[in-house]
Order: structure tokens, then sequence, then C-alpha cells
């Protein structure tokens, strides 16, 4: 194991019931970089087909999971825990939200700690006991009149949380593809000829406030962020706008047109 997956967080799932959710949760574990899987006394026989469907080419987690007889024993070596619970609990806990756990556990590996996530059967949840070898509860903050999460949800949700708290990629970004950006001296020429062609029209003819207008005008394409492709097919409606070269040309009327309208013409003129 790599020395980064060392100190990632551990999922711990505690008598799981179905191989199905086993295999999801190897897919969303390795969504989000995570691959120390451990099971402890899975329901299903292990390794089971339905798990290796469900997982979806995750095979790299399933493969890797390791066995253990209780929970105490799958924890052992691991610093932090987190037991994930959305029922109320005896004693006092700290609660922290898999937001709030994200950016403990990145703290930690500063000092090479290692954290988990401990889950329990998805139709009782985790016992007493086994949530009382964790050092936290941790929640996720739902609706709270429909809180329920099947189990590879849950386990989403803590590794998102973990995956977005290292994160960087930027909030927006342009999806460009092979376009390059436009040169100034092509933006420029645009606003050159898209000038002169407002002068010409007459929709700059205010000449106090031409210098305004054209800044603004001018803004509205610097926020576009115009690529090299779009320049030109600007260039290509100012030429349709004004020179109208696709235009098709009005028809002549026909002579029966013609005459008929020349009759409707004639009885008016009669009545």
């Amino acid at each position: 194991m790599k020395a980064s997956e060392r100190l990632a967080p551990a999922i711990i799932l505690v008598a799981p019931q179905l191989a199905e959710n086993i295999g999801a949760t190897a897919r969303a574990m390795l969504n989000c970089g995570l691959t120390d899987l451990r099971l402890v006394r899975p329901r299903p026989a292990w390794p089971h087909p339905r798990a290796v469907a469900a997982a979806a080419g995750a095979d790299a987690v399933l493969d890797k999971a390791r066995m253990f007889a209780t929970a105490k024993e799958a924890i052992a070596d691991l610093h932090y825990v987190y037991a994930t619970t959305a029922r109320p609990r005896e004693g006092v806990k700290t609660v922290v939200t898999a937001r709030a756990a994200a950016g403990e556990v990145r703290e930690r590996l500063g000092r090479h700690e290692r954290s988990g996530y401990m889950f329990g059967p998805e139709r009782t949840g985790l016992e007493n006991d086994e949530v009382a070898l964790a050092d936290a509860l941790l929640t996720v903050p739902l609706n709270p009149d429909f809180s329920s999460l099947n189990l590879a949800q849950a386990v989403l949700v803590a590794a998102y949380e973990w995956r977005m708290s290292g994160d960087e990629t930027p909030g927006r970004a342009l999806a460009k593809g092979k376009a390059e950006a436009a040169a100034k001296v092509e933006v420029l020429d645009f606003f050159a000829r898209l000038e002169a062609e407002l002068d010409d029209c007459g929709f700059l003819r205010n000449t106090e406030m031409r210098p305004t207008m054209v800044r603004n005008i001018r803004s509205i394409f610097y926020r576009a962020g115009l690529m090299s492709h779009e320049v030109r097919t600007l260039h290509g409606i100012l030429t349709g706008l004004t020179q109208r070269p696709h235009a098709a040309p009005t028809p002549a009327p026909r002579p029966a047109a013609r005459a008929g309208k020349r009759e409707r013409a004639r009885r008016g003129r009669e009545a």
C-alpha cells in the first residue's frame, strides 16, 4: 500500500448484510480515492459475485478488503475513529458532520495519524458497544423528517467530503475543448469594425456619450472571454447584417397577381 493510501481514512463495515452494498461501497470509495476497506463479520459469503458486479470496476478495493472478527480488531491500528449513526445514543460523545470530520482527518494526516469511518449493518446500525469504541459520532445533516441513507450512500457522503477537503478544483471553469482564446489584435480589429458600422448607422450619433457607449459595448464582449473562432463568427454576423450577401431576393409579382390587384382596385373605385 502506498504511503498516501496508508494515511487516507479507512472504511469499516460492521456486519454488512448485502453483497451489493459492499460492492457499491467499494465503488463509492474508489470514486473518492479511498482503498482501505475493512469488513467485520459480513453476512454474505465472501468474496461474492454480486459485490463484484455492484462495484462496477472497483475491483482493486474488493481485492484488498480485509476481514475481521470484531470491530475492535478492525480499528486496532487507527488513531481516531468516527462512528456513523443517525440515532440518538446514550453517553456523551462529540458529534461532527461529515464535512467537519474530513477537515479533522486532514489535520491528523500532518501528524501521520490514521482515521477511520465505521458503519453498521443496513437494518440496525452499529451496536452501542461498537459505538463506544469510537472517538466521535459522525452525522449528516439531512432532512430531519427523512434522513435514512443506504449504506453505500452514507459511505459516499463521508468519502466525498474527505475528497473535497483536499481538492483544489476551481469552482467554475470554462470547458473550451480545442478552442483557442482570441488574441488582442483579433478582438480590437472586431471592435474597430463594429464601431465603424455603428457610426455609419447612427447608433453612436451622440458625440458626448460616444466614449461611454463604446466602453460599455466593449465590456460586454470582454466579459464573454471570446475564442478566436467566435470572433470570426461575429465578423460574419456583421457582414450578414450590413451587406446581406445571403438575403433572398424579393420575388417579382406574377402577372396574374398584378392583374388581380388591378381588378380589385377598379372595383374599389366603382364602389
